[in-house]
């Protein structure tokens, strides 16, 4: 079997003891958090260092907008999805032109400076019941979040990123948080499939490249796994109902909705992979990240070839500065305008 490993560093740029984990062969990729960022220009120097590294590695950030964006100082205050949604209502075409642009200015400033990859847009619904989710999302409303994230995305790959949709099958319908509980969906699979699915869908048909599933368990379509550790959602589903030909990455490994259901960080590797998914997020547990090698190293897997994808394959000197500051600009207004 194949699957990589995407690992998080400690600093602000990497520590001699890191540099061995960036050089492993099951390494396809970096992750950063706010922990990693004191400016625009250290971050340069961290990409460049890690690059320096292993220059086959592909650097990520959680950097939604809203509440989930790991650098401020320097960048665009990206909005909420959720306060996009909000202008969907009465201003339908502002609404997907804001969303089309907040992609684009997201995606062009974590370019130029060295970073290949969010992990945006969110597909989940907001319907009230989870705050983690929350504001995250665009909506209540499946074809509200579909219409938005579609105009994301084209905003994210105008400015050469790819893509990836979070949390499949959907993680807007469980009251507690998955990084600190393994949380249960009780409802039927057609509800699921019918509401929380269809913005998966609809991406997967305009191009969506990288899927994230939920650490939530489903007990009527799969009552023993969260879907992350799941062949029935990934496989079953995802890739035979959806037909999905895209990467599928797993949540943090090191939340408390994946240990809840298996215990060891080499058994929570080896579950994500045995359900699908390709490359392994270990994050905020750099010895956790250790025991998942040395175990992906011990049952001889090889390394996923398709981390490279998520390195973009366009220069960075090909975003146009004025496009992008017009951009920024129409998201500043943005933002006076909902404050």
């Amino acid at each position: 079997m194949e699957a990589s490993v995407v690992l998080d560093l400690k600093g602000l740029s990497v520590a001699d003891d890191e540099i061995s984990l960036l050089q492993h062969p099951l390494t396809a990729g970096v992750i950063l958090f706010t922990r990693n960022f004191e400016s625009k220009e250290q971050l340069i120097s961290l990409c460049s260092e890690i690059k320096s590294i292993n220059p086959d590695l592909f650097i990520s950030v959680d950097h939604e907008g809203g509440r989930v964006q790991r650098f401020r100082d320097g960048f665009t205050r990206i909005p909420s999805m959720g306060a996009i949604g909000r202008l969907y209502h009465d201003h339908q075409r502002y609404a997907m032109r804001i969303a089309e642009l907040a992609g684009f200015v997201m995606a062009a400033e974590l370019r130029l400076c060295g970073v290949d990859l969010s992990y945006a847009p969110v597909l989940d619904l907001n319907l009230g019941l989870n705050d983690v989710i929350g504001d995250r999302a665009f909506s209540d409303r499946p074809d509200i979040v579909a219409d938005l994230a579609v105009c994301l995305l084209n905003g994210i790959e105008h400015a050469g990123m790819v893509g990836v949709g979070k949390h499949f099958p959907g993680h807007g319908h469980v009251d507690c948080d998955s990084h600190h509980e393994l949380p249960h969906d009780a409802r039927c699979y057609e509800e699921i499939i019918n509401k929380d699915v269809f913005p998966f869908r609809l991406l997967i048909e305009s191009g969506l490249q990288g899927i994230m599933p939920a650490h939530v368990i489903y007990d009527q379509v799969d009552p023993e796994r969260p879907a992350g550790f799941s062949a029935r959602w990934l496989q079953q589903e995802l890739r035979e109902g959806l037909g999905f030909k895209g990467v599928i990455f797993s949540d943090d490994l090191s939340m408390q909705g994946a240990v809840k259901a298996e215990p060891t960080a080499g058994g929570r590797a080896l579950a994500a992979m045995a359900a699908g998914c390709n490359l392994l997020l270990v994050c905020n547990d750099q010895e956790a990240a250790r025991s998942v090698l040395d175990t992906l190293t011990e049952k001889a897997v090889q390394p996923f070839s398709g981390g490279q994808a998520f390195i973009p394959t366009r220069s960075e000197t090909d975003i146009s500065q004025t496009e992008l500051a017009q951009a920024q600009q129409a998201i500043r207004d943005f933002n006076q305008e909902v404050s």
